[in-house]
């Protein structure tokens, strides 16, 4: 289901931005030649800390395809706060409505990346960090945002956790379960992706899958802000399901985000 856009006036701010509210985390990117199995000993071809969540990743791309763009999420004091903000700050993200909290430790997550396949395996420490809540969102002045995205397009796992076995037939099962007209999107990995619009007509887009595959982390995340920026940007929800799988392809061949654009 895509964000809805804010529709209130552009303040005194210049161009109004988009909003990311959701997770970030610190990502501790091991990328080895082939996943290793259970009790093994294996050395990685390479390692690096990365800014990582959902919400971030998808403000890292947009930010890349110059859209000015904010991230809502809450965050702990700590080095791994300030290596967040740093990096956030050096993609051009504005990070004023970060919420601070007194109490608990900035997620982490122990990723690990097949050189031979690009898949990646994801273990996060989720901890206890508070969420950011209704209060902290009274606080923001909805007028500098043209768009507001809350992580609400449908997954392929969620999909999958309903039973279903195709983006399309998820789309159809779920329509009963989201407001009248509303716009709901789907990725489905290698078949693409499907969307349908308030009219019930589902649109389809296949992949575009790189030469080689070298890191599929972050490859949902990026089909989404793709979408969303094309969506923000005036065009069809059919060209926008078209350009969010290119962005995404070439961002699975890719170690990163940096190339991307």
């Amino acid at each position: 289901m895509a964000a809805g856009a804010a529709r209130r006036d552009p303040g005194s701010g210049g161009e109004r931005r988009i909003l990311c509210v959701g997770l970030v985390c610190l990502d501790i990117i091991s990328v080895v030649e082939a996943y290793p199995p259970e009790d093994s000993d294996t050395r990685c071809l390479s390692q690096r800390w990365q800014r990582g969540g959902n919400a971030s990743n998808s403000c890292t791309v947009l930010a890349l395809l110059g859209a000015p763009v904010s991230f809502m999420g809450s965050l702990a004091p700590g080095h791994a706060a300030d290596f967040i903000v740093a990096d956030f700050r050096r993609r051009g993200v504005d990070v004023s409505h970060v919420a601070w909290q007194p109490r608990g430790d900035v997620p982490c997550a122990c990723c690990v990346v097949s050189a031979a396949s690009g898949s990646r395996t994801i273990v996060l420490y989720d901890t206890n960090l508070p969420d950011v809540t209704a209060r902290d969102f009274e606080k923001v002045d909805l007028s500098r945002f043209k768009w507001i995205h809350w992580e609400v397009f449908i997954s392929k796992d969620l999909a999958q956790h309903f039973g279903y076995s195709s983006a399309p037939e998820a789309l159809r099962g779920l329509r009963s379960r989201v407001q009248p007209r509303a716009t709901m999107i789907c990725a489905w990995a290698e078949a693409g992706a499907d969307a349908m619009g308030p009219d019930g007509e589902i649109l389809h887009s296949d992949a575009f899958p790189p030469e080689t595959v070298v890191d599929t982390l972050g490859a949902g995340d990026t089909f989404n802000a793709a979408v969303i920026f094309a969506l923000s940007e005036g065009k069809s929800l059919q060209e926008a399901l078209t350009f969010g799988c290119r962005i995404a392809g070439k961002k699975c061949g890719i170690q990163g985000f940096d190339g991307l654009v």
